[in-house]
């Protein structure tokens, strides 16, 4: 059985859990400001004490590896990275669109009807966001980009069947996409290290792991640093 710390830290929601043999043993997470700089390595001690484990019991360490915020993903996996170094454990990387979908198929049958397609969202900037469409059984039917949204988006997967939008790029994309009757939305949905459980599970055992060294987030775009008020 494996013991795997997983870390998500690609949007405002900082989050972190634990799970042995896909089962979850312990969670952490405060979804609101970017405040994984200070809370990430606390959750993750936090996590530990609450199974009552040390962190060298480890198999390995989870990261949620994008798209999303440039500077969350930088820190989350900065940290995972140290910990996979120092500990000499493997680092495994999990899409986070992906694990968003993985854990809205498990929601109840009141919120979510199937068959549908999934499309998880997050937040881009303006009307752009990053995106992914998934079938009820997790395959991927359109994959991970950056799009900017308007009333034609997804108009050809619309015609055909439900799609649900989630996520916090959904809420700005609702106005433009709630023209079609095969629109849903589902609200309050955010990327959550409980839905790495199950993914890195899996990863663990098909010896799917990353170079420590030179593994990079999957920022999707280049960054670009914003000026500070007053700035010209």
């Amino acid at each position: 059985m494996a013991l795997i710390l997983n870390l998500e830290t690609a949007t405002t929601a900082c989050s972190v859990s634990l799970g042995r043999d896909g089962t979850l043993l312990a969670l952490k997470e405060l979804n609101g400001e970017y405040t994984h700089a200070e809370n990430l390595t606390v959750f993750i001690a936090d996590v530990m004490k609450q199974a009552g484990l040390q962190l060298h019991d480890l198999d390995a360490v989870a990261v949620s590896k994008g798209p999303g915020s440039y500077t969350g993903l930088r820190i989350g996996v900065s940290s995972a990275k140290g910990l996979c170094y120092s500990l000499g454990k493997p680092l495994i990387a999990i899409n986070t669109l992906y694990s968003m979908m993985s854990g809205i198929i498990h929601l109840p049958s009141s919120l979510i009807h199937f068959p549908a397609l999934l499309c998880p969202m997050l937040d881009a900037r303006r009307m752009e966001v990053y995106c992914a469409v998934y079938d009820s059984e997790g395959n991927e039917i359109r994959p991970t980009a950056a799009e900017i949204i308007d009333e034609h988006s997804f108009a050809e997967l619309l015609k055909e069947q439900p799609v649900y939008f989630f996520g916090d790029g959904a809420a700005k994309c609702k106005a433009a996409l709630s023209h079609s009757s095969n629109a849903f939305f589902i609200d309050d949905i955010y990327p959550s290290a409980k839905d790495m459980i199950t993914l890195s599970e899996k990863a663990f055992r098909d010896h799917l792991f990353e170079d420590v060294a030179y593994f990079e987030p999957f920022y999707l775009k280049d960054f670009v640093a914003g000026k500070k008020k007053g700035e010209l």
